[in-house]
């Protein structure tokens, strides 16, 4: 069974020329959303796809560019649809995605915890999930923001795709060589330190091997003048439909 990747945008937190790196991942049959940020809704209505459209959603932390849009998705099935859309969420970050960013927002008469506008669908950590035929997803914690929990996922035990995340080459390296894995989608800070972010100098350090496999996602609006300085890493393109 295919599967397909979409994104709705690619660019970093403060990126304005490429929307929030949130991401379309579909089957033949089914379609997850990856991180819901304040340009999802934007970014959705641009490729003419509704909330109804989306199977579920998985958040990997807790940032307005990886869950800003997730009020508006929820109004809107709530609202327009009649339903909770499902929601794929870490046991550690279920009670702060509430507390801390949508209660303000969302709450009211009839809604006054996640669940009332979400099925909500707890991950744990390290524990493969299948979310739909041909679709499998694992949660692997990756450092960010320091005291701020981040996870990265590993897709179909073949596929990295990279949360926001500080560098890390030992990860990397271990899920090519004992895991299997043949693709890695992985953010990149293309200018300044990398004091939470992987800078580009950081991924070109990298084998060869592993170069080859990764296309680069969560950059700034400076990308293109970096054609050609990536090695044999790809720049990942907004909307552009990708066969994994």
């Amino acid at each position: 069974m295919a599967l397909h990747l979409q994104m709705l945008g690619t660019g970093s937190a403060f990126a304005k020329a490429y929307f929030n790196n949130n991401a379309l991942l579909s089957t033949d049959d089914f379609t997850l959303l990856i991180d819901c940020g304040i340009t999802a809704p934007m970014a959705m209505h641009q490729l003419g796809i509704t909330p109804e459209k989306i199977d579920a959603l998985l958040i990997t932390h807790i940032h307005g560019d990886h869950v800003g849009g997730l009020e508006e998705f929820a109004f809107r099935m709530k609202y327009g649809a009649g339903r909770r859309p499902l929601l794929y969420v870490a046991e550690a970050l279920a009670g702060p995605l509430w507390d801390h960013t949508l209660k303000g927002g969302l709450g009211q008469d009839g809604i006054t915890c996640l669940e009332d506008v979400f099925d909500v669908r707890l991950l744990r950590e390290g524990v493969p999930c299948k979310i739909a035929e041909g679709l499998r997803v694992e949660l692997i914690r990756t450092p960010h923001i320091p005291g701020k929990t981040s996870f990265s996922l590993y897709i179909n035990d073949e596929i990295f795709y990279s949360a926001d995340m500080i560098f890390q080459p030992k990860l990397l390296q271990q899920l090519v060589d004992e895991r299997g894995c043949r693709k890695i989608l992985h953010e990149v800070q293309l200018t300044g330190i990398g004091e939470v972010h992987t800078t580009l100098p950081e991924l070109l350090s990298l084998p060869r091997k592993l170069r080859a496999m990764i296309s680069l996602m969560h950059y700034g609006d400076e990308m293109e003048s970096f054609s050609g300085q990536t090695g044999e890493m790809d720049f990942l393109r907004q909307h552009r439909l990708y066969t994994l």
